[in-house]
């Protein structure tokens, strides 16, 4: 019987863009053009600076596209520098429910920079693309619901995972067979990393955005390696000392090739409204609803209640975050944040909202509660209770964001969100790369100029 990196390695070698359903690309095409977006805004960060600063120095030559600029570097660095960008402030693509990766961020900057590097075309792109989603999502998911999920045990999953789908994905745009890919995926999984240390220190979130940009610049050397005939245990995922066994316990084995062809868990990929963990978009939204119905300010608050998936409290509860980093991954400070600036910016989320007394001291008032053991709710609800200091109480329950599956981010949402992002390369950049990442299974050559 093969194993699971060999069935998941043949459907990868073998998946045509006439395979996809329609649905399917049109979801991964709108992933590819909100990271791309997301990845231009977050080169303006200094924590991207230092990233893009490395790139350069140790990849210039190359023919690959390091986002935000005119720079050009050899693919594996680019693919890092264009991943950490993607992930450099919060507003990064995953998946509905959560299981624990972001597609875009780590499959699109590791397609595009071989793309540019080899000359192949948008439909290559966007099949590789699909591909790398299907292999990423199926290993994350059996990861995310073992008994022990590797976040409990202090891994950042984003970055155990990612290698994997970056690794198909990549081998894809390469051209490389099944054998070859079993091979890259082997070898992916020798790659993984990431921590979450962050999570629970004073300093350092800044660590957090290259967990991506590694696990896209793992995903490319994988392939290469293997292109070249290096070779990596098929038995990577499932097998003794395997994935599954190292970064996490009680997996069923099952899921990793479960509905392949027939349930496209790209189809799943959610969008993020707010530049925030996803944790914190149910209850931001909630609350600026609340704010507009009820027409309360910041100023009124008191404090806070949101209850929700036990992650909020164990992972997403700091009420002293340390740098802007933290306080994005913080649902009080979120919240906080949220009644006194416009979340939907995400410039609203800088340091002087870090320092700012009247959301440090909201965010110190506000409680969070794990809902019920057994409760069936999806992840993403949360019930928000706000309090004013004029003694009313208002409360919603929110199990839904802007860009969720069921309520998607439509084309001009998809565009606006675009030319907001981008707006600092020039309009006639923005409409361009728009138009090209629109239309990206006729591009003869998938690049960005």
């Amino acid at each position: 019987m093969p194993t699971s990196s060999q069935v998941l390695a043949k459907f990868a070698a073998e998946l045509k863009l006439s395979d996809i359903p329609l649905a399917v690309l049109d979801r991964a095409k709108a992933c590819i053009i909100d990271t791309v977006a997301v990845a231009t805004f977050g080169s303006q960060f200094p924590w991207s600076g230092i990233v893009a600063d490395y790139a350069r120095r140790y990849g210039s030559g190359g023919a690959c596209t390091v986002m935000g600029s005119v720079d050009r570097v050899h693919a594996p660095y680019a693919a890092l520098a264009n991943a950490s960008f993607a992930h450099a402030f919060e507003q990064d693509s995953t998946h509905e429910p959560n299981v624990g990766a972001h597609p875009g961020t780590t499959i699109l900057p590791a397609v595009l920079a071989l793309c540019e590097e080899t000359g192949a075309s948008g439909e290559t792109a966007l099949a590789a693309f699909v591909a790398g989603c299907e292999v990423l999502f199926r290993i994350a998911r059996t990861s995310h619901r073992s008994q022990t999920p590797p976040e409990v045990m202090g891994f950042h999953a984003l970055g155990l995972t990612g290698p994997y789908g970056v690794a198909a994905a990549g081998a894809r745009v390469l051209g490389l067979n099944a054998e070859q890919i079993t091979h890259a995926l082997g070898i992916a999984g020798s790659l993984s990393s990431g921590i979450l240390a962050f999570t629970k220190a004073k300093q350092g979130g800044m660590v957090k955005r290259l967990h991506l940009g590694r696990a896209a610049e793992s995903g490319i050397l994988a392939a290469r390696l293997a292109s070249e005939g290096y070779t990596g245990p098929e038995t990577v995922l499932e097998g003794k000392f395997g994935f599954l066994e190292a970064y996490c316990k009680g997996s069923d084995t099952a899921q990793l090739t479960e509905g392949l062809r027939e349930d496209w868990e790209t189809l799943r990929i959610c969008m993020k409204r707010y530049a925030c963990h996803m944790t914190a978009q149910t209850p931001v939204q909630s609350i600026r609803d609340l704010m507009a119905e009820h027409k309360f300010q910041g100023s009124d608050v008191a404090s806070i209640s949101v209850e929700g998936v036990e992650k909020i409290v164990t992972h997403n509860g700091s009420k002293e975050p340390g740098d802007v980093a933290q306080g994005q991954y913080s649902v009080p400070f979120c919240v906080a944040l949220a009644l006194f600036r416009d979340p939907d910016d995400p410039r609203s989320f800088d340091e002087s909202a870090l320092n700012d007394p009247a959301i440090r001291a909201v965010c110190r008032n506000v409680d969070l509660r794990a809902r019920p053991k057994g409760d069936k709710r999806s992840e993403k609800a949360t019930d928000v209770t706000v309090r004013l200091k004029d003694g009313r109480e208002f409360s919603r329950h929110g199990d839904s964001f802007k860009g969720m599956l069921i309520d998607p981010l439509t084309r001009a949402d998809l565009q606006r969100k675009f030319m907001l992002l981008t707006a600092h390369r020039g309009e006639a950049i923005a409409v361009k790369h728009f138009a090209m990442l629109d239309t990206i299974e006729t591009q003869p050559r998938f690049f960005l100029a």
